[in-house]
């Protein structure tokens, strides 16, 4: 290994370190044991952290004997790369939370939220996306500044986010910045040309549509009376000899489609560097209408 991995090596070993440094220097102390409680809650959730830690240590022990085999060396750089990601995760969401003022602080270190934050960065560590782990990063951060859904909620968000991928994500978007849309508009938009309705592509379009509905994060629009309850469709009547020829389509461009509210939570939660905020009175309107 050249002088200078051995340099960078040890530098990146102690980003965690770092972290604390930071905050216990520009923040009053109080403060700073707050965060540090964030800090350790993720990190206790990450099982080869320690690892990577001590065998850092190892590596600044024995540099010069020449012990570390080649796996061990490969092992390091790997871990190398990944403990420069969280530890930049960690600083980020940091900086979120004390932007949000002192009102958090009670939160923050309640047993409540820090499990959240352990959950969270399970499934951090589990994502191969660096979509994924922003979503993730803006669920914990929200979890902290803004109270319009229970901490079961929360946990459902990541489930979902530990189990759906990004062209799911693309749907939701899509259907959140067009509501009504039906599968045809929410293809064109993302994709353009239609595919052969027995392609692989349709098949997996169908399969999302599925899952997103069956899931409780998209629905067909419907009509809602006085009480909020959704009103049935009449059955449309077909005359004998004028049955389709054909199945509905998966690219199907007469049934629109909306988010649930607990899909627009979801995206309050987790895309706010697009949606910004929805407040809780929004919410609240929308959950009676």
């Amino acid at each position: 290994m050249h002088n200078g991995d051995k340099y960078s090596l040890t530098q990146d070993s102690q980003v965690i370190e770092g972290l604390r440094a930071e905050i216990e220097k520009a923040e009053p102390s109080k403060r700073a044991r707050i965060l540090e409680k964030f800090l350790l809650a993720a990190l206790s959730s990450i099982p080869w952290v320690g690892g990577f830690l001590s065998a850092a240590e190892s590596f600044r022990a024995e540099a010069g004997t020449n012990r570390l085999n080649h796996l061990q060396t490969e092992w390091l750089k790997e871990h190398q790369k990944k403990i420069g990601i969280l530890g930049q995760a960690l600083e980020e969401i940091a900086n979120r939370l004390d932007g949000l003022g002192d009102e958090i602080n009670e939160r923050v270190q309640s047993e409540e939220y820090l499990a959240l934050v352990r959950k969270a960065f399970r499934i951090w560590d589990e994502s191969d996306t660096e979509e994924k782990r922003r979503l993730l990063s803006n669920v914990i951060t929200n979890a902290a500044g803004t109270r319009v859904c229970p901490d079961d909620v929360i946990r459902l968000f990541l489930d979902w986010i530990k189990i759906y991928n990004e062209v799911h994500f693309a749907v939701i978007r899509e259907i959140y910045q067009n509501p009504g849309s039906t599968r045809f508009d929410i293809w064109t938009e993302l994709y353009g040309e239609i595919p052969r309705e027995d392609s692989s592509a349709a098949d997996l379009y169908k399969f999302l549509i599925r899952e997103l509905s069956t899931g409780g994060v998209i629905r067909q629009e419907r009509d809602i009376n006085s009480v909020g309850r959704f009103v049935r469709k009449r059955t449309r009547h077909v005359r004998k000899g004028t049955t389709p020829a054909t199945l509905e389509s998966a690219f199907e461009d007469t049934k629109p489609y909306v988010l649930t509210n607990l899909g627009k939570e979801f995206v309050h939660y987790t895309m706010n560097e697009m949606v910004r905020r929805i407040s809780t009175d929004t919410v609240n309107d929308q959950s009676k209408s």
